[in-house]
């Protein structure tokens, strides 16, 4: 019984196909899919409908791990076992598998040969909602709005690192993601920093200071100053009505006060 237990052991697994069509998710894209694409075209102009990459992605996260739209035979070289792997999408913004396994090889790659075996820091930059459509439709407005916030960072981290000097620059890998948790329009920034700011060496490299006393005080300092500067922006652009900026400010402002009070009087 105990030979027969390890020879199972260590046999190799077999392949698993997995079943999309078996999902919620897959089955409420395939008997609403038309439905909605249809009530988002009735009396709406083509800057208003449906954009076709998105139409696109949901079609293709439709065949997705289907067999009958393609699929490549496979053999095991130790068994002899046959298995059919079906297609995927490749897609970016609907399908679980693919995106998992996107973001699986992209932390690996980040992991292995990117990011220096530093102490990193994520930093993430949300605007309000009603900013949030001008930067969905905007990519000029997305590049603006994520260079200003990183020069708010660096400095930030600039300051906070011993025996750096105006030339020191940070380290970032910089993600835009257009959805939050519950699939609705958020477009958004994370970004992955490196805690602290390298500088020229003389001898052709580079130098790194660790930044120090980054604490919530700090960050909130940062806050408001991209705060203050996103909506010097969109008012510049003749986004945004200047009384609504202001206001936008000072309802920020009041909110991180009381942030800090609850912070200061929580467990008494």
């Amino acid at each position: 019984m105990g030979t027969e237990r390890r020879a199972t052991d260590s046999a190799p697994p077999r392949y698993r196909p997995r079943r999309p069509s078996e999902s919620v998710l897959y089955r409420c894209v395939q008997q609403h899919l038309e439905t909605w694409l249809a009530q988002g075209r009735d009396g709406h102009d083509d800057a208003w409908s449906v954009p076709e990459h998105v139409e696109r992605e949901f079609r293709r996260y439709l065949e997705c791990g289907i067999l009958a739209h393609g699929f490549a035979r496979a053999r095991c070289g130790q068994c002899g076992h046959d298995f059919l792997i079906a297609f995927s999408c490749k897609g970016r913004g609907v399908c679980p598998s693919c995106n998992a396994r996107r973001m699986v090889e992209t932390a690996a790659h980040l992991t292995d040969h990117v990011l220096p075996p530093l102490p990193l820091r994520q930093w993430v930059l949300a605007v309000p909602k009603r900013l949030r459509y001008f930067l969905q439709r905007d990519p000029e407005l997305q590049g603006a709005a994520l260079r200003l916030f990183l020069r708010a960072v660096e400095s930030c981290l600039r300051a906070h690192s011993p025996g750096s000097g105006p030339a020191a620059r940070l380290g970032a890998v910089a993600f835009i993601h257009r959805f939050g948790s519950s699939l609705n329009a958020h477009l958004h920034f994370h970004c992955v920093v490196i805690d602290g700011v390298f500088e020229p060496a003389p001898a052709d490299g580079v130098v790194f200071r660790a930044a120090t006393g980054l604490d919530a005080n700090t960050i909130a300092t940062v806050q408001a100053g991209v705060r203050r500067r996103l909506l010097r922006g969109f008012v510049r652009r003749g986004l945004l009505p200047r009384d609504d900026a202001q206001a936008t400010s000072a309802m920020g402002t009041r909110r991180r006060l009381l942030r800090r009070w609850l912070g200061a009087h929580r467990g008494r």
